[in-house]
């Protein structure tokens, strides 16, 4: 999470890993990992995972002017051993970045937040998902999530219907 470090105090920035329904374009939990660690290691912890049936790894080769750079990653799936299955899951992993992180970033302007006391930064990393996927569940406003925000800040109605579509 950007900006979450307090070089003072000599903390590092905290690092999130999210496990992401592609299909539901919802956060289904998230784990707080040291450093940049492999998500590998984090995701079966996240998910208490029970039904893992395959690895795969993805070899990328990107040329950007005509400087060549080779990365690997490694991708854990409850989906049979199947290239074509899998990868299509993959390129679906990837919309985790267009309709979360970006959004965040957009909706809440999560790059830009100074919060790093105590658990303050992990919690409101929490109440960003919660209230992202509720702002995502209400369908009759045709417009932005940013302005959807906006408009249950300042009309206590729509907030209602923001979350009586939530169904708590």
């Amino acid at each position: 999470m950007r900006r979450s470090h307090n070089r003072s105090e000599g903390r590092a920035a905290i690092h999130v890993i999210s496990a992401w329904s592609s299909r539901n374009q919802v956060v289904l939990g998230q784990h707080k990992v040291d450093d940049k660690s492999n998500e590998i290691t984090a995701i079966p912890e996240l998910l208490k995972w029970k039904g893992l049936q395959s690895i795969a790894m993805v070899e990328s080769k990107r040329e950007v002017n005509g400087n060549v750079s080779i990365e690997k990653r490694y991708y854990i799936s409850s989906l049979q051993p199947d290239a074509e299955i899998i990868g299509t899951a993959i390129r679906q992993h990837w919309s985790i970045e267009n309709q979360l992180h970006w959004c965040l970033d957009i909706t809440f302007r999560e790059d830009e937040c100074r919060v790093r006391e105590g658990n303050a930064a992990g919690n409101f990393s929490i109440i960003r998902h919660i209230a992202l996927n509720l702002l995502k569940q209400e369908t009759t406003a045709k417009v932005g999530l940013k302005i959807k925000r906006s408009k249950a800040g300042w009309s206590h109605q729509y907030l209602a219907k923001i979350l009586e579509g939530a169904q708590l």
